[in-house]
Order: structure tokens, then C-alpha cells, then sequence
């Protein structure tokens, strides 16, 4: 999934609760917090050198090799609304291990396995635009940190980046939609780096949600987070996907 693919979806989501949303929006003043942890199942892909001179492996993995490739992931997100103000975070973090090829001149590909660990917070704030009882829709900026290791291991030697450290502005849309009673569907869109951290990063996410009880609610869904990281001979071209699977608890 590329940028292109992340700048549709948020097209297409604020197509689709414009369209759900009455010609009069309603307003609902409530305050809201609500939290929710996920288990996220990734895998990952992309180019990884840890300084320069050092190996460039190559991670391309299909959806069947997720679980195989991953050690540790979770995800944390949280909403705070009052009134049309809205601020919204959330915190990652994962560990996955993927066997790829590295080139070595003279003599093709050789085998190696790397081993890359990301720890991301997100946190950005907003306008609800929409609020109506068919949908909501929430425009939102703000930044995304970043903590990354990254290893790789060519022939028992192990090469090892320095943790790379910095910050991502992002820009950011929200879509909450009704689809059947007890059912609703979210999708969430972000861009950013513009080279002040990152030379790109971009996050999607969409669940099905199901109301479980008066403040609790089970989610389905799938997430999509990727960064393109150039410092000197450092390269982290990372883009990490799968499914998740989490409960929302509001307050």
C-alpha cells in the first residue's frame, strides 16, 4: 500500500460519512474518553542498512508469513472529546524478525536475517466536522514519534544500527460510521513527515466495531504503518501490516 493509497482512503472516508451525515449536523456536547488495546498481528517489509557501508537487506513478505515473522506487537490508542474538540493518540510498539537476501558484489544474493524493533506515539488534535447520529468525522494534526532498532545479520555477524530518535508532523482524518444497530465502522487516515523527520510516514486503519455492552465495544480490523527514514549511509524503508483485534473501553 502506497502514499497514493493512504490519500484515497481518506478521500474515501470523508466521501462516505459526508454522505451518511443529515444536511443539518446535530450536535452532541458530550465529553468523551475512551481507550483501547489491540493485539496487532504484522509482519513487515521494506529496505533496511544500518550506517553506511553496512548490508542493505531486502524484506518483501506475504500475508502468510505474518506470524511467522513476528516476536512481540501490541497497540494502545486513545480519544478524548469535548464537545467538537477532539484529541486523539496512540502508542506501538513491535518486534519482527524476517529472513531476506543482502547483494554482495561479485557474488549475488546472499542470505541474511534481520531483526527490526519500532516503537512509535502518535498524538494529534482536532475538529469534529461531522456529528451527527449516522456518522462523525474528525480533521486532525499534530506529530508522531519514533524510536527504531535495526538489525541485521549476515553469516553470524551481527549489524547493528544506533536507535534512531525523531519526530514526524502528520496531518490526520477520522471517520466514524453507523452501519446496523450495535455495529458501526471506523477508518482513520494519517500523512506527515515532509522530510522533517522522516522523508515520509503514513498510518491507515479500519475496524468493524461491535457494541458488547453500554461502554464496551470489540474490534476488528486492520492496520498499515509505514516510514521512509534517511539519515547519512542509515536506511529504514519500513512498512509494517496486519490484523488486530481489540476491545474499547469508554468512560
Amino acid at each position: 500500500m502506497g502514499r497514493s493509497s493512504a490519500w484515497r482512503l481518506l478521500g474515501a472516508a470523508l466521501l462516505i460519512v459526508s454522505l451518511a451525515a443529515p444536511a443539518v449536523a446535530q450536535e452532541r456536547p458530550e465529553n468523551v474518553l475512551q481507550v483501547t488495546p489491540y493485539l496487532w498481528f504484522t509482519g513487515s517489509g521494506g529496505t533496511f542498512r544500518p550506517f553506511e557501508g553496512g548490508p542493505t537487506l531486502e524484506v518483501d513478505n506475504s500475508f502468510s508469513d505474518l506470524l511467522g515473522d513476528l516476536d512481540a506487537a501490541f497497540f494502545v490508542s486513545g480519544l478524548v472529546r469535548s464537545g467538537r474538540f477532539v484529541l486523539i493518540g496512540d502508542f506501538s510498539y513491535a518486534s519482527v524478525s524476517r529472513d531476506g537476501t543482502v547483494p554482495v558484489p561479485g557474488f549475488g544474493p546472499a542470505p541474511a536475517e534481520g531483526r527490526l524493533r519500532q516503537t512509535s506515539f502518535t498524538l494529534a488534535s482536532g475538529y469534529r466536522v461531522v456529528d451527527a447520529a449516522q456518522g462523525t468525522l474528525d480533521l486532525l494534526a499534530g506529530a508522531r514519534a519514533w524510536w527504531v532498532r535495526a538489525d541485521v545479520d549476515l553469516a553470524g555477524v551481527i549489524q547493528r544500527s544506533p536507535r534512531l530518535d525523531f519526530v514526524d508532523p502528520i496531518i490526520a482524518a477520522r471517520g466514524n460510521v453507523s452501519i446496523a444497530p450495535g455495529w458501526s465502522a471506523i477508518g482513520y487516515a494519517d500523512i506527515g513527515g515532509f522530510g522533517a523527520g522522516s522523508e515520509s510516514t503514513y498510518q491507515v486503519l479500519g475496524s468493524i466495531n461491535f457494541r458488547a455492552a453500554e461502554r464496551v465495544f470489540l474490534s476488528a480490523g486492520y492496520r498499515h504503518l509505514a516510514v521512509d527514514y534517511r539519515d547519512g549511509g542509515t536506511r529504514v524503508d519500513m512498512q509494517m501490516s496486519g490484523p488486530l483485534i481489540g476491545a474499547t473501553l469508554r468512560f
